[in-house]
């Protein structure tokens, strides 16, 4: 796949690109809350690491003045600042003190090392909390048409993989980019105060270890962008067929899913090696590099050492206790070196991960509460629609929509799939602000009044009757989370629900599983009745809420339905259109305007698209117009195309 088609593919593209310094707005926006956890992190690895490196020195101290016995114990520790009254003098006391020092720095050492890790885990952890929560927070709060375009894989991608990639690198990362900073700079400065000469010949490889560095992170960043995204897509795709599986057997299509699934793991696999190879190459080149440096150290020191005599251009001396101090730091120093590199690899993974997760957090919002929107109040319940016209993308859903609904009435809105019913009951809900016209709530406007108190007045029950992973009494207080047991008791007995709930194993307190897949279609519809008739709202949206279900346990959710609407707004989408005949207007949509209203028996008398509807239900097919026939067929087309383009 080609960068540009990976572009494409990345949904929050637009807005990644907008974000110049995502790990500077990271540190900047979440890491000061924890300032004072990663400060303790970095002076404990600063302390750790300097202890890390006094039993190396003292081990060539040890050998210069205990064993070889050839330079004075006191003037070999300038760096220890120890009065030469507190050095012991002879070779046994000595050696003692020498194993002392290198006992208490391991031990001091390891509680430095303990500290540190404390530090730079609770930095950590308490950022990927907060950026996981926030943007979690961000998303929910952005309307629908957002998630219209979104697959549900990309966004749990970062909420999850980007999330966590974040906390590797600020734990993971910054506490090896400290600890190996304090090594490179202790070191250096010990190389360069036991031999000078000599740390220029171990240092002769930093700087073509920095400028293949440096063009290490201009080829890799591109690419671990375009590895996060295909992980989106990949498991936007998975998510997709997991939650279609019993369409998936029924149909028969295994095998074709298979490919699907095969070709975006593919793309996946192709973006990751491509970085994986990139990685791969790199490494090994710095460990060439720092070994190098080691080895003309270990040639150029070891001829000093046994000629006695400095090689070439060198001067001085150089003893072997110095010596071995020299290799055991030269190769201290220049792994490190090398290991910067997987430093820059973790940071580079991160800032893609967080240039996608400020993308998403940057996803503008056509919807803006006034801060100043008072709370809906609620009188009679009267609802008015006043030249409602919405659209997105260029597209216009919905037209010119007016008309005006008495409190306590029941409104119907039906027409063919995609004639934006849906939509024009959104609107009520403000999951889409309108674009022209008004919508009114007993003369106020809904663009006015706060969304909690808009989305508390109007309770909405869907074709789908979603139910949370939880106890059923949990998924009836959904919302109402203050009901009492008594409360929700008649709230089911209203929904015609507490009979069967109470044969479950636990009653209401049975686990419901995922998505409620351990009860009926049936059962599930009630229980969200249920949650709507203990939320008590003033106004009622039903969204075929009656559609999906056998005819006996229609009768019963049309009893419970009949309860909740009487004395209260409703308004009902249908396609089933004897649940709806009684409603007190009937509005009829095609191509997103009402074309018919009316009362059923003026709809029938007016011969028009409601009529044909109807004899389509009654089984009057031979007696429908050939025009009424060919628009069905047309917008089942177009309902197609749409969905295949959606599908690519």
């Amino acid at each position: 796949m080609s960068s540009a088609e990976w572009e494409e593919d990345d949904p929050f593209e637009e807005q990644r690109d907008k974000i110049e310094n995502p790990m500077k707005r990271l540190f900047l926006a979440y890491g000061r809350d924890y300032l004072p956890q990663v400060t303790v992190g970095i002076f404990a690895s600063v302390f750790a690491r300097l202890l890390d490196l006094l039993p190396p020195l003292m081990l060539g101290i040890a050998i210069d003045a205990v064993f070889y016995e050839d330079a004075v114990f006191s003037e070999q520790i300038p760096l220890v600042v120890l009065p030469d009254v507190w050095l012991p003098t002879g070779q046994e006391a000595q050696f003692w003190f020498t194993i002392a020092v290198i006992g208490g720095a391991f031990g001091t050492g390891a509680a430095f090392h303990w500290v540190r890790n404390w530090g730079f885990n609770a930095f950590a952890q308490n950022i990927q909390h907060d950026v996981r929560t926030d943007t979690y927070d961000k998303m929910q709060r952005l309307n629908m048409e957002f998630f219209s375009d979104k697959q549900t894989g990309e966004m749990m991608s970062i909420l999850s993989n980007d999330v966590n990639r974040l906390e590797r690198f600020l734990n993971d990362g910054m506490n090896s980019l400290f600890r190996l900073s304090v090594m490179v700079v202790g070191i250096g400065v010990l190389l360069f105060w036991i031999n000078w000469q000599l740390a220029l010949v171990a240092l002769l490889p930093v700087p073509i270890i920095g400028g293949f560095t440096y063009l290490f992170i201009r080829i890799i960043q591109p690419k671990y962008a375009e590895v996060r995204s295909s992980v989106g897509t990949m498991n936007s795709r998975l998510e997709n067929n997991l939650g279609g599986i019993q369409v998936i057997k029924s149909s028969n299509t295994e095998p074709y899913e298979s490919d699907r699934v095969d070709d975006v793991s593919m793309d996946y696999f192709d973006a990751n090696w491509d970085a994986i190879t990139t990685r791969i190459k790199f490494f090994p080149a710095l460990r060439v590099l720092a070994g190098i440096g080691f080895v003309l150290t270990f040639v150029i020191g070891g001829l000093w050492v046994f000629q006695e005599t400095p090689p070439g251009p060198f001067t001085g001396d150089l003893s072997v206790g110095m010596f071995v101090v020299f290799i055991l730091y030269t190769q201290r120093f220049i792994w490190p070196m090398a290991q910067f590199g997987q430093i820059i690899n973790m940071y580079q993974r991160a800032r893609a991960s967080s240039a996608r997760i400020f993308g998403l957090m940057d996803e503008p919002s056509r919807l803006a509460e006034d801060p100043d929107a008072e709370d809906l109040t609620v009188d009679d319940g009267d609802v008015v629609y006043d030249g409602v016209s919405f659209g997105y993308d260029d597209e216009t859903i919905v037209s010119d929509i007016d008309f005006a609904v008495d409190g306590g009435d029941t409104l119907a809105l039906v027409g063919p799939t995609g004639a934006g019913k849906s939509t024009v009951l959104k609107l009520l809900l403000r999951m889409y602000d309108v674009d022209e016209g008004s919508i009114r709530i007993d003369g106020q406007d809904v663009r006015d009044v706060t969304l909690k108190s808009l989305r508390r007045s109007i309770g909405y029950v869907g074709q789908s009757s979603y139910l949370f992973y939880g106890t059923v009494r949990e998924n009836i207080t959904y919302g109402t989370f203050e009901a009492s047991d008594e409360e929700v008791r008649e709230a089911a007995k209203a929904a015609e629900a507490h009979e069967f709930i109470e044969n479950l194993p636990d009653g209401y307190d049975t686990m419901v599983g995922e998505r409620g897949v351990k009860l009926s279609g049936g059962q599930r519809q009630r229980v969200t009745i249920a949650r709507a008739v203990l939320k008590d709202p003033d106004v009622l949206i039903l969204d075929e809420a009656t559609s999906d279900v056998d005819t006996e346990t229609e009768m019963l959710i049309q009893r419970s339905l009949d309860r909740l609407t009487a004395d209260r707004t409703t308004f009902a989408i249908a396609h089933r259109l004897s649940t709806i005949k009684d409603a007190d207007t009937i509005l009829v949509l095609e191509g997103g305007e009402i074309v018919e209203r009316g009362s059923h028996d003026e709809l029938l008398d007016n011969d028009g698209l409601y009529a044909h509807l109807w004899g389509v239900q009654a089984g009057e097919i031979d007696e429908l117009p050939q025009e009424f026939i060919d628009r069905a067929q047309e917008r089942t087309a177009r309902l197609v195309e749409d969905a295949e383009s959606d599908d690519d």
